[in-house]
């Protein structure tokens, strides 16, 4: 019997990526990426929050409203694979899904409390873009949720980086030093779509209110250009 349900956006992520290009393709790959969960007004009820400070992880389930569609198809493929091999869509985590939902696990950097918004969540390793719908939280629980023994198919061995980020110090310069880190660490991830290796093609995506250009040559990874991207996110 065919059901329908309701869901509600409770909240929403604040990262530094206002588009889907260069977000890490699953959670924890950049543990230095640090971003907000800011709550809809009606579940800022400080009494929602009593005890999570006890958990180190969190569950972040959200909604993939970038990628949404009426149709859904049976088989996608994956850029894990280079995007030349189908799988069944649930045998992947793509977005294109019958249901356009994600789950995330996160760390729990910190619970605070602000004057505009009320019980913020500051989390570590978010894969996504600002503005993100949020459904809902839940704590992660080891026992339950760690399987040491499971298997991965396709996707058993993780992505880790995979080039060498080259940038000359005077563009450096130009990105805060606490984000440093973890934008050389998504750059070395390659966000280039898998199926384009043009070593003169010119890639460029925001991040936390710069624009960054870079070119890619075997291995290694040069950033061109870090400037103001000229738009607020």
């Amino acid at each position: 019997m065919s059901q329908e349900f309701t869901m509600h956006t409770i909240a929403h992520i604040h990262s530094d990526f206002p588009s889907k290009f260069g977000v890490p393709r699953q959670s924890g790959l950049v543990e230095a990426l640090e971003a907000l969960v800011v709550f809809e007004p009606e579940y800022r009820n400080p009494a929602a929050f009593r005890g999570l400070e006890g958990f180190s992880h969190l569950w972040l389930i959200w909604a993939f409203d970038q990628t949404a569609r009426k149709s859904w198809s049976p088989t996608v493929r994956p850029p894990r694979l280079g995007g030349n091999i189908r799988l069944g869509v649930f045998a992947t985590r793509s977005p294109f899904r019958p249901n356009p939902i994600a789950l995330s696990a996160v760390t729990l950097a910190g619970i605070e409390e602000t004057k505009d918004y009320g019980t913020v969540l500051r989390v570590r390793g978010a894969d996504m873009m600002d503005g993100t719908p949020i459904l809902d939280v839940k704590p992660y629980l080891p026992y339950a949720d760690c399987r040491p023994e499971a298997l991965g198919g396709f996707a058993s061995v993780p992505a880790g980086e995979t080039l060498t980020v080259e940038c000359p110090p005077e563009l450096w310069e130009q990105v805060p030093q606490a984000q440093r880190e973890a934008l050389r660490a998504v750059l070395a991830l390659d966000p280039r779509p898998k199926y384009q290796t043009d070593p003169e093609r010119l890639y460029g995506f925001g991040f936390a209110g710069l624009e960054v250009r870079f070119t890619v040559e075997e291995k290694i990874l040069h950033i061109r250009e870090i400037a103001a991207s000229g738009k607020d996110g």
